[in-house]
């Protein structure tokens, strides 16, 4: 048996530790009070008959006190309650000690691959982590209500971010770039005057981005459409230069071709600035920025074509990749790269179709850009086409005091997120104490929100000055509040959710998609909307339905209640949880069927929801994902592709795994059969567990698949 500490460690059942805490506690009491070791045995026996894989140390110390009560062993009871209770006390001092130094020694696997794009070895990285580890632990014991505190514990709800709880600082944001760019900002107290040139536009826009992401905990997104004045400031500055030096007589065809040459290549080096500066830069929290780049072509924007030109590059590069240390071209993780489908490109006979096959290539080789329908958006988002926030989050319209549509220079609060399979295992199908349980742990999460925005209020723009000071996102004076921007919907603030699929088959033996399943998962999906929706109208704080919260967060809620209750067939018997409304990836439904199917959840889901389907062998397939981003357009708001993807870490070759004559993965660059030093993938059931190799070693790898 494994016992389950108060830190989530998992140690070796120890039945030699019960006895000493019990005879600890017999020292302190007369001796017709104490524990016969017959007794104490006796305890033991019962512990060790449940049979259980894993308890919580606190059900055994509940069994030790329940045990003495019934032996009438009243004060012993007492006395152990007392020093039960006082080594908690010890522990509420200080619960961090062996979660850091576990760090520091590199033992602490689950911080490890809390985050894919942190290197925890990293002094720089570790230094965020620590801060984040005592951050998480005053949030745990102070800063938190008990109830909600436990209630995380207990994985009610996931309260997200708490390593940065501590500090008076926001999820996610889209940063004004515009008003960045045009008006000037300023950085380490150095003025930033508005750039004359692209170039310059691209040097300055990543030194925001790292600016920014140094002083939030959440992604960011950038839209690109205001470098395009930038790119025609340079093509003017260009022509006069090459007119004053060709002469007069100089023809005028002449001069254009080598206006766009000069162009073309102060193109190729902005947008290859962007991308490696951002792969480059660290920021303080020890990793890259995490970073959305929106490419969206909009038909009332006058610098379109050159908009056009960058996104054009922007997709060339990112088709290329970026080297890694051995050389070889390879897949960055960032920036992520949103592309938008409207009339004018939709594979439809637009202008710009040319971009989104270019698109569709990069997808294929590179996994990225994402897709967004400018048409499904404008029917959810009262006409509106803007970007996802760096962690794929939705605002509400708002309007400013002008009566204009504003999405830039806005942010999401935090997230709490609910886990809905654990409310379907305690009800048992009975939809009755379903909805009131539902009601009760929704109170919970709205006080959890409230503490969220609670520790917000009162922040002044000192506190990050690139933020409310210098245009990310206003342009306060030093000192004053930022209370205005959390109030009235200006900024969003999140419940999250988990596991739709699998309540649904609790609640009705069914998956969402048969029609009972849809009924029910419907309404519970509406009933989350008007909890957001009602809590909105009450505080006037932007509460939002968000249905793309961590994946990891889908193991976290499955493990602790595969600890609790068991293992269920279908629900926690796979290790995870379904993320947010997703079909079970074991469903035989097509790539079509599923988005839209998916699409009614998405627009119940307005504060954040994005759907994916895997096409097989993507790179050689180009006509099937042409078709799926062409149905997209029509179908569905917000949509990404997965695939295989193959990796060697030996020679960095990106590229598929071959299997070789001895039905073994072999790379196909270094001839490499290190199976450590491979990464296969295969994304078709978002299993995200370690890799295993079966008995022969063959291609029935299980890394993100059941049936290979």
């Amino acid at each position: 048996m494994k016992v389950v500490k108060r830190d989530g460690r998992a140690v070796d059942y120890d039945r030699s530790k019960i006895v000493i805490a019990i005879k600890k506690a017999n020292a302190e009491v007369e001796e017709k009070e104490r524990a016969t070791d017959t007794q104490i045995e006796s305890i033991l026996t019962y512990i060790e008959g449940k049979n259980r894989k894993r308890m919580l140390v606190e059900d055994i110390q509940d069994i030790i006190e329940e045990k003495l009560m019934e032996f009438e062993l009243f004060v012993l009871a007492k006395t152990y309650i007392i020093y039960r209770y006082q080594r908690a006390l010890v522990r509420k001092a200080n619960t961090t000690d062996d979660s850091i130094l576990s760090l520091i020694r590199n033992e602490n696997k689950e911080l490890a691959e809390e985050n894919s794009n942190k290197n925890t070895i990293l002094a720089s990285t570790q230094r965020d982590y620590i801060a984040g580890e005592v951050s998480r632990d005053l949030t745990n014991r102070v800063l938190l209500p008990e109830k909600l505190s436990k209630a995380h514990q207990e994985g009610v709800f996931h309260f997200h971010d708490a390593d940065y709880f501590l500090q008076p600082i926001f999820n996610c944001c889209l940063i004004n770039i515009g008003d960045m760019l045009d008006n000037g900002t300023v950085m380490n107290g150095k003025l930033i005057e508005s750039p004359k040139s692209f170039q310059v536009a691209c040097t300055i826009t990543t030194q925001i981005i790292a600016a920014v992401a140094s002083s939030q905990y959440g992604g960011q997104s950038v839209d690109l459409k205001h470098l395009g004045k930038y790119l025609r400031k340079s093509k003017v500055k260009f022509e006069k230069a090459i007119k004053k030096a060709c002469g007069k007589n100089t023809p005028q065809e002449t001069i254009d071709k080598l206006v766009a040459e000069r162009l073309k290549s102060e193109l190729k080096s902005g947008v290859q600035t962007i991308q490696y500066q951002i792969n480059t830069l660290m920021t303080t929290n020890g990793q890259s920025p995490f970073v959305t780049l929106f490419l969206h072509l909009d038909e009332n924007d006058e610098y379109i074509e050159e908009n056009a030109m960058i996104i054009e590059e922007i997709l060339q590069q990112r088709l290329q990749g970026i080297k890694n240390e051995q050389g070889v071209y390879v897949t960055p993780a960032f920036p992520k790269l949103v592309y938008v489908l409207d009339e004018n490109n939709c594979l439809k006979g637009g202008k710009y179709d040319y971009l989104t096959q270019l698109a569709v290539k990069c997808s294929a080789k590179r996994m990225y850009p994402d897709y967004i329908s400018a048409k499904k958006m404008r029917e959810n988002y009262e006409g509106n086409v803007f970007s996802p926030m760096g962690c794929r989050s939705f605002l509400a319209p708002w309007k400013d005091e002008n009566g204009n549509y504003k999405f830039e220079g806005r942010f999401n609060q935090g997230v709490v997120s609910i886990n809905l399979p654990q409310i379907g295992i305690i009800a048992k199908g009975d939809e009755e104490k379903f909805w009131k349980l539902l009601d009760e742990r929704l109170e919970l999460c709205y006080e959890a929100l409230m503490c969220r925005h609670n520790a917000l209020m009162g922040t002044k723009s000192d506190v990050s000055p690139i933020h409310w000071q210098y245009g990310a996102i206003a342009r306060l004076k030093k000192g004053e509040k930022i209370d205005k921007y959390l109030m009235n919907g200006y900024s969003s603030i999140s419940l999250g959710y988990i596991g739709l699929y699998e309540v649904t088959k609790l609640m009705k033996g069914v998956s969402q998609t048969e029609p009972e399943g849809l009924d029910f998962a419907l309404r519970l999906m509406n009933k989350l909307r008007s909890a957001c929706d009602n809590w909105k109208a009450d505080t006037g704080i932007g509460f939002a339905l968000y249905g793309t919260p961590a994946e990891s967060l889908c193991y976290r809620f499955a493990r602790i209640d595969k600890e609790k209750f068991g293992t269920i067939e279908d629900v926690t018997d796979k290790g995870y949880y379904t993320n947010s409304y997703h079909v079970d990836v074991r469903e035989h439904i097509d790539a079509f069927d599923k988005f839209k199917f998916e699409s009614q959840f998405q627009k119940i889901s307005s504060g954040g929801a994005i759907s994916y389907v895997e096409i097989p062998n993507m790179r050689n397939n180009l006509k099937a994902l042409s078709s799926a981003v062409k149905y997209i357009y029509d179908n569905i708001q917000y949509a990404e592709f997965n695939t295989k993807s193959d990796y060697c870490q030996a020679c960095g070759y990106d590229g598929e795994i071959i299997i070789n004559d001895d039905n073994d993965w072999e790379c196909p660059q270094c001839h490499n059969k290190d199976h450590a030093k491979m990464n296969v993938t295969r994304r078709t059931c978002g299993y995200l567990g370690e890799n295993f190799w079966n008995v022969g070693k063959t291609k029935e790898i299980k890394s993100r698949v059941l049936h290979l």
